[in-house]
């Protein structure tokens, strides 16, 4: 009587509650794609150590919420200790309900999803050592093991699979749990060779359609992992042909398929792939990664417009994931990177950093300092062509600049006449504000009544406030349209930003314009200046920090052709000599001789002359030992030995990393011996030779300062 009521009244519903909960768990997994699965789906919250030890911790789930599917383990166990307590027949040291092995499993077991692992431990050991002789002392063993795994105990979960793998008589389930947690074992060990034997033993011995398709997809991860692209590849052709593997799996064989694509690979095959997995409805979850793959293999085929669509298209897709977002912004930021269109690629950089999660994340501190060396060239350029844009209208004849300013007053008044009879139009199409007791209204993507529940109509009104108004941060004041972030990285860039006071109500009047325009010496030559500054720094930054040759040429050459300062040219000059040295020796000579024959006596003359012929040398004459061995002599003032030494590891080091470092000190070194003049123009050296590194951003504030101490004591 007791094992019958055990059975189908107390054990069954605990059972029906561990199933359920079981279930949930699964199905609220959410697995991480770009990573290595884990063999078992299950997230051990590092937070809830407590919970190993302390039956009476619940655990949590990602977002820190008690997990519903705590509430049916927690029943489940209830059911379980209710079953050992009201049932139990111990007799004579003998137990007499056949039932309440069962339950000490069932308790083990929910008590381990609980991720309560020591209590659910001794329940499974308190069932192999009183119940020696029952049908589920192998199931137990297996439980056993995951349990040790999970306590960091490998060693002893091996032992005993091992030993409870020789039987040969194991049923087909039992046998793939094993060699599942075997694998487990020994991914914690950081065996991968005996992680993926077990794992295809699992394989082989499968009757679990879910596990077999996690273990195909891990194992088609790790052999990619180990550069084994081929076998990772068919493993993962084995999972998309597994008719059943539940859909996620599917899809993200194809997709991780796809990232070990090649050009050896058919391209059309994997497009028609990834067209026919857009097609399927079904596959609506995952379209933000079906788009920025198949965007991926495009742009690898050169056909960057497609791809970019493709990008496109995975943005805006329904429901995707933050973290493909992320992806693909920084696919698309690449693209214009590699295009030399820094700007665009700056956006896209901003946008991954601002939706980003995890800041300290490898990926993105690279991305944040590659960002970083972008702020300079987006900065200049955009001085660039504004001052360029000024100086050629203030250069134009009034007639051709009231033209010019006339002709674009007529632009925007056709953009705005057509922006507002669109409003109008979607206007007719409502009444006000329709009806409210209709929630489905506001929620409607074609648009409910109200005017701000209605996409299109609030769509056009975005669009008129932005043509008016331009982008506005949500703030006090923002009418003032003077407000604007500013850069303060260094003094030279808060220069270049001017402020954007433009009067939006006088946007249609031709006189407000002509007024604008700059006419006097001082403003265009100022304006000129820092153009001129722009273009130079400009082609030393594409020169230096990107090695972008082509722009950094056409951007100095182009400096050339506006008659720069005497200082410039040499510099500039000496630079196209270095550039074109890359990729046309022509115009490198042409270059190189306008710098020997009109400067024979700079310093750039006899670089070029007196190439340096680079030696090896040891960690007591590398650079910086020989740098600091000139540093001692300078501290101590032994200035024409430390000029001398100074003058040999120029000659020696050219073009390593430490020459500005050497520069700046001789300059230095020059201010002591020679004077003022001679420290000037070799800081004018440094500043113009190598602006981007800190030791020519110190020249220049130096600079700075000495000549502002200079009008001081004049004054």
């Amino acid at each position: 009587m007791h094992a019958l009521s055990t059975k189908y009244n107390v054990l069954y519903n605990g059972q029906v509650a561990y199933d359920q909960a079981k279930l949930q768990l699964d199905d609220k997994y959410a697995d991480n794609f770009w990573e290595l699965l884990p063999i078992e789906p299950l997230k051990i919250e590092e937070d809830d150590k407590a919970i190993l030890i302390n039956p009476s911790s619940p655990p949590k789930d990602n977002n820190g919420d008690t997990e519903s599917t705590a509430t049916g383990f927690e029943r489940a166990e209830e059911k379980a200790v209710k079953a050992i307590q009201k049932h139990g027949m111990d007799i004579k040291g003998k137990e007499r309900n056949r039932q309440i092995d069962d339950a000490y499993l069932l308790l083990g077991k929910s008590r381990y999803y609980s991720q309560r692992f020591v209590p659910a431990l001794e329940a499974f050991n308190f069932v192999l050592e009183n119940y020696t002789e029952n049908d589920l002392k192998d199931q137990t063993r297996v439980w056993q093991a995951k349990t040790l795994v999970r306590l960091q105990n490998e060693e002893l979960a091996i032992e005993t699979l091992q030993y409870l793998l020789k039987n040969l008589n194991l049923p087909l389930e039992l046998v793939e749990d094993g060699h599942t947690t075997m694998a487990m074992a020994y991914q914690a060990l950081d065996s991968t060779d005996l992680v993926i034997k077990h794992l295809d033993s699992a394989v082989l011995f499968s009757v679990d359609p879910k596990q077999k398709s996690r273990n195909l997809f891990i194992l088609g991860q790790v052999y990619r992992n180990e550069q084994k692209i081929d076998s990772s590849n068919l493993y993962f052709e084995k999972l998309m042909n597994f008719n059943k593997a539940p859909l996620r799996y599917q899809v993200h064989a194809q997709i991780d398929r796809a990232k070990n694509y090649t050009k050896e690979d058919s391209t059309a095959l994997f497009l028609a792939r990834f067209k026919k997995l857009i097609k399927n409805r079904d596959n609506r979850p995952f379209l933000d990664e079906l788009y920025y793959h198949k965007g991926l293999i495009e742009s690898q085929n050169d056909s960057i417009k497609i791809g970019l669509e493709d990008f496109e298209k995975s943005l805006r897709a329904v429901n995707g994931i933050e973290y493909q977002k992320e992806l693909t912004y920084e696919a698309i930021g690449n693209i214009y990177f590699d295009k030399a269109k820094f700007e665009l690629a700056g956006a896209y950089y901003d946008s991954i950093i601002g939706i980003t999660k995890n800041k300290n994340e490898k990926r993105i501190r690279r991305l944040v300092r590659k960002r970083e060396s972008l702020e300079e060239v987006i900065t200049y350029e955009a001085l660039a062509n504004t001052n360029d844009s000024i100086l050629k209208i203030a250069a134009l004849p009034k007639a051709a600049q009231e033209a010019f300013y006339q002709g674009y007053i007529d632009s925007i008044k056709k953009v705005d006449e057509l922006a507002k009879i669109k409003l109008e139009n979607a206007l007719e199409s409502t009444t006000g504000f329709g009806n409210l007791s209709d929630d489905s209204s506001k929620s409607s993507s074609k648009g409910g009544k109200f005017y701000f529940y209605n996409n299109n109509v609030a769509g056009f009104g975005k669009q008129e406030f932005k043509r008016s108004w331009g982008n506005r941060a949500l703030e006090d004041n923002w009418r003032i349209s003077a407000k604007k972030a500013i850069s303060d990285n260094t003094k030279k860039t808060d220069l270049l930003v001017v402020e954007d006071n433009f009067d939006t109500s006088k946007k249609y009047e031709l006189d407000y314009y002509i007024s604008r325009i700059p006419t006097k010496k001082s403003d265009l030559d100022s304006i000129t200046y820092l153009r001129n500054d722009a273009y130079y720094n400009l082609g030393i930054i594409y020169k230096e920090q990107f090695k972008e040759y082509p722009l950094a040429a056409e951007r100095l050459e182009k400096l050339l052709t506006f008659n720069p300062v005497e200082k410039l040219i040499l510099p500039i000059n000496y630079h196209l000599y270095k550039i074109y040295a890359n990729f046309d020796e022509t115009k490198s000579n042409k270059y190189k001789n306008v710098v020997v024959s009109n400067y024979p006596e700079s310093r750039y003359a006899k670089i070029i002359l007196n190439p340096e012929k680079i030696l090896a040398y040891d960690d007591a004459n590398s650079p910086e030992a020989i740098y600091n061995d000139i540093y001692c002599n300078y501290d101590f003032q032994h200035y024409v030995e430390a000029y001398q030494k100074t003058e040999k590891a120029i000659e020696r080091f050219k073009d390593e990393p430490i020459i500005p470092k050497l520069e700046l000190l001789k300059a230095h070194i020059l201010m002591k011996t020679i004077g003022a003049e001679a420290f000037k123009e070799a800081l004018s050296f440094v500043a113009l030779s190598y602006p981007n590194t800190e030791e020519g951003k110190r020249a220049v504030e130096i600079l700075e300062n000495f000549d502002s101490d200079s009008a001081n004591s004049g004054q």
